[in-house]
């Protein structure tokens, strides 16, 4: 029995991390927007109602099929770190460590990214699709109960800057379930930017892109932002945020079962996903049994194994020469396989796969975690299919408690600093015009003329391993997406977090408690350190996606019941 229903349309379909950010994205597809612009508008407005978790300053990572080319393109929408950043002040001053605040910032690029796809893509201007984010933040929206949640668990970091509690705290405590947030000077900060639009309007809707862009990297936003930086010891420089642009490259792609699956690159985690169907390729997966314990070692095993090669190879591709054709070649997964065995679990962090003429660039060996693991990162998700066939998935991400809200802007740039290592032998340290290893990764299944869709989730490690669960559920056990979406699942820790500091949980497997104690009581007789979550927990993922069946012209729009998801269409 389903939790929440399936929602079906002929038309469009909108799936988002909060219901009011799909209720922007379908507002846009009924006014006759494409899926890029409804994508859009649903991801600015999730950084206005998930603004805990999602910044409209912070990073955008983005998957778009274009029907009428049959081509799918990715746009990173991840920023770099500052010219001004002096790698070894991390090591004299914080012990190797990326420190909390303002420190942390890269370049802000999720509004490089959405004004980038909207110019190549979309049909209508960012003030069109900015609207409803708009009034969000100057009417306010009740709190939900995720944001609630976040916002409690994080009080003592929103307390370190005046600004960031002045907006998410209310009498001295964080604000609850249903209070109103208002956000007045992110609101004035987005309407700056249409206005500029409608000022160069005259000279076409191109014209009218760049000046909103240009409002933000180059104009008065620009310098508000350098100007704290510079006043309080940050790095960001008005240079820095002039010569931003996201870039627009081809995703990567793997066929699984006949399926093909893609994903953003290496300077994100996306590839994970990638790697754990190559080995699952190899599996007879319905033999196994859903959720048996002998399904559930396997591929908690073939998690470990993908994480252990995106600590040592993964990082941004203009520094890192990342082995991806053999990380997802056949033969490398028939050899990682050999390393599993069915009666014993690793218990720690197996070594990576040996590829020649690459050296695994961690050498230091990780921190046990202490103590119980907090929420799960951050991020939300909003995908879109419309009436074309054109699909859009977006991850956009970066968090109002790590870094200072930039007082009358109502934003904190990017903390996705937080993501680099201050190790210099890790793949993903930090580094001038570097980018962090990105944990949101947006997307995409597809079989031409059959099948198209685009998922994602937040959680940050968890959301690969949500999103495998998931795929495999609706593709190999015949699902429909919303049980596929809602079915048990289980996630591993036996890897360093990708958020400072870059801790981990040797052999622990959580599980939530509708996989069974007979499956964890075998899992735990096989050396798995097994630990229980409660139903439908938000520390295992939250997957959102439009599955559309293009023989019928059915679209099926899911939504996690885990956080406050919901799908819309017609």
């Amino acid at each position: 029995m389903r939790m929440q229903p399936m929602v079906v349309g002929h038309h469009y379909m909108a799936s988002a991390g909060q219901y009011l950010a799909t209720e922007a994205a379908h507002a846009i597809l009924r006014a006759g927007g494409n899926a890029i612009d409804a994508g859009v508008a649903g991801g600015i407005a999730l950084g206005v109602v998930h603004s805990d978790q999602v910044q409209f300053s912070g990073v955008a990572p983005m998957l778009i099929y274009l029907a009428d080319r049959d081509e799918t393109v990715s746009i990173a929408g991840l920023g770099w770190w500052p010219k001004a950043l002096d790698f070894g002040k991390f090591i004299r001053d914080h012990n190797g460590t990326i420190p909390m605040g303002i420190l942390r910032t890269v370049v802000p690029a999720a509004p490089d990214a959405w004004i980038l796809a909207l110019q190549r893509y979309g049909t209508m201007s960012f003030g069109d699709v900015a609207e409803s984010a708009i009034r969000y933040a100057r009417d306010g929206f009740a709190v939900h109960t995720v944001m609630a949640t976040f916002l409690q668990d994080k009080v003592d970091d929103y307390r370190r800057w005046p600004q960031n509690t002045a907006i998410y705290h209310r009498d001295g405590a964080p604000l609850g379930e249903g209070d109103r947030l208002v956000q007045t000077d992110l609101g004035r900060t987005i309407q700056y930017m249409v206005d500029q639009e409608k000022a160069a309007s005259g000279k076409g809707r191109d014209a009218g892109l760049a000046a909103a862009r240009d409002a933000f990297y180059r104009g008065d936003i620009a310098r508000t932002i350098a100007k704290y930086h510079r006043d309080n010891g940050g790095l960001l420089a008005e240079e820095d945020l002039a010569e931003y642009r996201s870039e627009v490259e081809k995703p990567l792609r793997y066929t699984f079962k006949g399926t093909d699956v893609l994903s953003c690159g290496p300077w994100c985690q996306g590839p994970v996903l990638l790697q754990m169907l190559s080995m699952l390729n190899e599996v007879d997966l319905k033999a196994l049994g859903h959720n048996s314990k002998e399904y559930i070692h396997l591929l908690a095993e073939v998690m470990n194994l993908c994480f252990a090669d995106r600590e040592h190879y993964y990082g941004d591709p203009r520094f890192v020469d990342v082995p991806m054709e053999t990380l997802l070649s056949r033969a490398y997964a028939q050899e990682r396989l050999k390393s599993i065995r069915n009666d014993r679990a690793f218990g720690e962090m197996p070594p990576p796969g040996s590829i020649a003429g690459h050296v695994a660039g961690r050498t230091r060996t990780p921190s046990v975690a202490i103590g119980e693991p907090g929420l799960p990162g951050d991020t939300s998700y909003v995908c879109v299919v419309d009436a074309a066939g054109n699909a859009f998935s977006a991850t956009p991400s970066d968090v109002s408690w790590e870094g200072p809200v930039i007082p009358g802007l109502g934003l904190c740039p990017s903390s996705r600093g937080s993501q680099s290592w201050g190790d210099p032998a890790h793949a993903s340290v930090a580094a001038p015009g570097k980018r962090p290893r990105l944990t949101p990764n947006p997307s995409m299944a597809m079989r031409k003329g059959e099948f198209l869709m685009p998922f994602g989730s937040p959680g940050g490690d968890l959301q690969p391993q949500g999103m495998l669960q998931a795929l495999v559920n609706h593709l190999v056990f015949g699902m429909d997406i919303q049980e596929a979406v809602e079915a048990p699942r289980f996630i591993t820790r036996n890897f360093p977090d990708s958020f400072e500091p870059h801790t981990y949980y040797p052999g622990r497997v959580d599980l939530e408690q509708g996989i069974g104690k007979p499956t964890g009581d075998g899992l735990g007789a096989i050396g798995h350190k097994v630990n229980w979550l409660p139903d439908l927990s938000l520390k295992t993922a939250s997957v959102c996606a439009v599955s559309a069946d293009l023989g019928s012209g059915k679209l099926y729009g899911a939504a996690d019941p885990r956080r406050t998801g919901r799908a819309m269409g017609w």
